[in-house]
């Protein structure tokens, strides 16, 4: 085994032993987490969905169907930061020409994922967890990198506050399935902390060359 950066690269998944945090706890905790929230942060909500109805010219939500924990699918729910902006054959516009300014500002914040709270309070998502990704990368995973399914998905997860969309996809895989490894209250506590630093310096938004993320296309 290499260790590069604090992640184990390794061919083969150990499989961990969970002790009663990752088994138990950790359900509870994001239940009472979410559920205080969605009623602490309800006033924000209210106000983003006015702005975003006004800003889209519509619904101010996004949904799209992602892979859960075991590859179950779900419904993720953020606020929309991009338009529906088409080009005149009927194909969306690229992502930088449909992203907003307010867009930018929700990503830049992270309100964008607010909505997320009502995932995690369905157990859809958990609070820490690899950031759950698109149905069309399933296929491409190769046999490590599929483990990152081993867990529910996370709001923020280790490779978020660890060069979120500006690492490569092999070195965010590996991060993830290093978490899957390591789940416990002091590395969810620090990712939780971890988290609100990288907010705050607004890091890490965009990629090197793309306002998003480039397309996973296989290892």
């Amino acid at each position: 085994m290499k260790k590069k950066d604090g992640v184990t690269q390794q061919s083969k998944f150990i499989k961990p032993t969970y002790g009663i945090y990752a088994r138990f706890v950790k359900r509870y905790l994001d239940v009472f987490i979410s559920l205080m929230g969605l009623i602490v942060l309800s006033p924000l909500f209210i106000l983003l969905i006015i702005i975003g109805t006004i800003e889209m010219k519509g619904n101010p939500f996004f949904f799209q169907q992602r892979p859960g924990k075991n590859e179950k699918i779900f419904n993720l729910i953020k606020f929309r930061t991009m338009t529906n902006k088409k080009d005149k054959d009927g194909n969306l516009l690229p992502d930088e020409q449909r992203l907003t300014a307010y867009g930018k500002f929700l990503r830049s914040t992270s309100l964008d994922e607010l909505p997320e709270l009502w995932n995690i309070l369905k157990g859809d998502l958990s609070l820490i967890g690899p950031r759950p990704l698109l149905i069309k990368y399933l296929p491409l995973y190769n046999s490590f990198q599929r483990h990152r399914h081993d867990v529910l998905p996370g709001l923020t997860g280790y490779a978020q506050v660890h060069g979120r969309n500006q690492v490569s996809w092999e070195k965010k895989f590996e991060m993830d399935v290093w978490y899957v490894q390591h789940v416990s209250f002091l590395t969810d506590l620090k990712i939780l902390l971890d988290t609100v630093a990288v907010v705050l310096k607004r890091e890490g938004i965009s990629s090197d060359t793309s306002v998003t993320m480039e397309e996973f296309k296989g290892s």
